[in-house]
């Protein structure tokens, strides 16, 4: 059977086409196309095709991961929607966690609600934390909002009325007045969506779900239709946040779990290159067109969050649009290949802004005029012109040279060498940063951590960013260009349930637990196909009575009985004691929220990285910029796919392929492992 990886990004569309039986693999990139991401796919299965010679019957699976959700929430080109919540919590959005993510800073931007004002409206009722009724639903209240969803004309409704994780009856009644009046009308309920304590969290959360749909739906319609056109019949998954996969009806449902779907991947990826590698503990280092994703793996394992924010600004806590559902840990920001280069007051500035897929960079000569980070690592040498993009980008170095001159060198008084130097250190120093944040902020020394990279920018700058951090290896996986797109080939289908019961983890309560996992699973089963061979996990989020702020714990298998609960106890001691450097033992534990994951047997399929060797050749050497040997240099050049297992190139070098470009650094060495990965040993120094 015939596998197909597709990971929509928002400057390039990669593909994986993999053979299942030999486990032969057959990449393509291609620019996206954001106003209409579907072109691009089809485009990258007509160039695929052209190369290895299949038609879409011959597949038998589908994996897609992609971007259009985080898109429509960034770009704030979502559905227009409204918010229904309890009359007194019309301004919840607004208010936020009421915190300033940055206290000092006199000019300081919260993050703008997703909607306005005047679209978020309110319902009289009332449910009590416990979930017993205190005001009954006012159905005049209802009709009221229905007359004025008419005038503001919505193509989505979210509801997220108070403490509805602990009793959805009043959701429930609402969306099903709203479902009566328009049934086409995509309606999001926060006790389906979300049923977790936190009422700003939960119902940001909402809001994000219902305002994404119409955009989400439209996407996988669209592309579902496309492939059946062309006689695919097999089975269609969706990557989500979490790292697992989700079925097309699912993700059309939940669009909010695949915001987080392509950079997902790639951390699967890593922990993928991390077991073949015998590394259990990696950094990934994703770096594509527009961002720059940092994600960890611990024990073989992908890090996984119960939340996380949306669109934050220079990586603080509370800049962004919170969501409360599991994901893969990742920390992301506005700086890869197209990130723009501009002089600000005197000093080189990269990024957030991006010239994206279109127009792109100026060498790309596809109308660009802005300077970026790509031209200033064309103008310095990284990149081969003969296997840019196995040719079918130009790289016109010329124009790169014009846009940095005139938009950074002049400005500044300096060379155009200097200012790409510069825009090439800036750049290093923000995807620094993130690392860091990743992995000393989090308990986590970076000397114990090899480095994934990946992604079409990755490996360039890799070299430099594990000496700052102090990396010993780099490791650049076969096909790294396409990175997410291999990661897919490594998810699970998944299908998490959640909800919010605050009990205290001792016997007494045992019960209690037991009937919320009876809950969880009836929930689980309405969605999913449960089979023999699925395998359920259990999480929990716990802390000590009284504490704020909770850990999220898996839980033993197996029966719920005194064994259990000694058994999760002594987890959270260990988990509080690696986290804070101390547990309190004998305290009283309470958790909050509940997961049930449903996990599925993976589909058939290798995730080795073996592909058909390139034909392509480069030049033997080029002039590269490495200050450690005083500017231009002459180095050797050597085509990836030439590389003998075992054999080692030295430093200064450039390893070209057809998807990315690996620069490694005077004293660096590289060599081939048996899955064709590149592991880079990295010399001490500084960056």
């Amino acid at each position: 059977m015939l596998k197909l990886a597709i990971d929509t990004g928002g400057t390039f569309t990669d593909l994986v086409l993999e053979n299942d039986v030999t486990g032969q693999q057959w990449f393509y990139k291609t620019l996206s196309t954001p106003a209409s991401p579907k072109d691009a796919v089809l485009d990258g299965l007509r160039g695929l095709a052209a190369e290895c010679e299949f038609t879409l019957p011959d597949i038998g699976l589908i994996l897609l991961a992609t971007t259009v959700a985080t898109n429509a929430v960034l770009e704030r080109k979502g559905a227009r929607t409204a918010l229904i919540t309890t009359r007194g919590f019309r301004d919840v959005l607004i208010l936020g966690r009421a915190k300033r993510y940055d206290t000092y800073n006199l000019h300081l931007q919260k993050p703008a609600p997703l909607i306005p004002r005047r679209c978020i409206l309110e319902v009289d009722e009332r449910i009590a934390a416990n979930g017993e009724v205190v005001l009954p639903l006012d159905n005049g209240s209802v009709e009221q909002i229905i007359e004025s969803l008419s005038v503001l004309e919505v193509d989505a409704v979210a509801i997220a009325l108070l403490h509805a994780y602990a009793n959805p009856a009043h959701e429930q009644q609402v969306a099903n007045h709203i479902m009566a009046w328009r049934p086409t009308l995509p309606v999001s309920v926060s006790s389906s969506v979300s049923p977790k304590q936190r009422e700003y969290e939960r119902t940001s959360t909402t809001l994000i779900n219902a305002y994404v749909t119409p955009v989400v739906r439209a996407f996988i319609d669209t592309l579902s239709e496309a492939f059946a056109a062309q006689g695919f019949n097999g089975q269609l998954y969706v990557m989500q946040s979490n790292g697992g996969l989700l079925s097309p009806a699912l993700a059309r449902n939940y669009p909010v779990n695949i915001i987080e779907s392509g950079p997902a991947a790639g951390v699967l990826l890593g922990g993928t290159i991390g077991r073949a590698t015998h590394q259990d503990h990696v950094l990934t280092f994703d770096m594509g067109g527009t961002t720059a994703k940092a994600g960890a793996v611990d024990h073989g394992e992908p890090t996984i969050t119960s939340t996380f924010e949306v669109g934050g600004v220079n990586l603080r806590k509370w800049s962004g649009l919170p969501l409360n559902i599991s994901a893969v840990e990742l920390i992301e920001i506005g700086a890869g290949g197209n990130s723009i280069a501009r002089a600000d007051r005197g000093l080189i500035q990269v990024g957030p802004e991006s010239a994206g897929a279109v127009p792109g960079p100026a060498c790309y000569a596809r109308g660009g005029l802005r300077a970026t980070l790509t031209d200033a690592n064309a103008v310095l040498g990284y990149l081969i012109a003969e296997q840019f993009a196995s040719g079918r980008l130009a790289l016109d170095v010329p124009r790169a040279k014009q846009a940095i001159a005139d938009q950074v060198a002049a400005p500044l008084g300096i060379s155009t060498l200097e200012a790409a130097w510069g825009i090439h250190t800036i750049a290093n120093a923000n995807m620094e940063r993130a690392l860091r944040s990743m992995s000393i902020e989090r308990a986590r020394d970076p000397r114990d951590y090899a480095l994934v990279a990946f992604g079409g920018a990755g490996p360039l700058h890799a070299g430099r960013l594990a000496r700052a951090l102090g990396c010993k290896q780099v490791i650049v996986p076969r096909g790294a260009g396409v990175g997410s797109a291999i990661g897919l080939l490594a998810a699970e289908p998944k299908f998490s349930v959640e909800l919010t019961r605050i009990l205290n983890l001792e016997s007494s309560e045992l019960a209690a637990v037991k009937k919320v996992f009876n809950t969880l699973e009836l929930r689980a089963e309405t969605e999913i196909d449960a089979s023999a061979n699925t395998q359920w996990t259990r999480h929990a989020s716990l802390r000590y009575r009284g504490q704020g702020y909770e850990l999220r714990i898996e839980l033993p298998s197996g029966e719920l009985d005194e064994a259990f609960v000694d058994a999760a106890v002594q987890r959270f001691h260990t988990v509080y004691q690696s986290a804070y450097g101390y547990a309190q033992y004998g305290e009283p534990i309470e958790a909050t929220d509940w997961t049930l994951t449903a996990t599925a047997p993976a589909p058939p399929g290798s995730t080795c990285n073996s592909a058909g060797e390139s034909n392509q050749t480069s030049p033997a050497e080029q002039a590269a910029y490495f200050p450690e040997l005083g500017g231009m240099s002459r180095c050797v050049v050597r085509a990836r796919a030439s590389l003998a297992m075992d054999q080692w190139v030295r430093g200064p070098a450039i390893i070209a392929e057809a998807e990315s470009t690996t620069v490694l650094l005077p004293g660096d060495s590289v060599t081939v492992d048996t899955s064709g990965h590149l592991l880079m040993q990295v010399a001490e120094g500084p960056a």
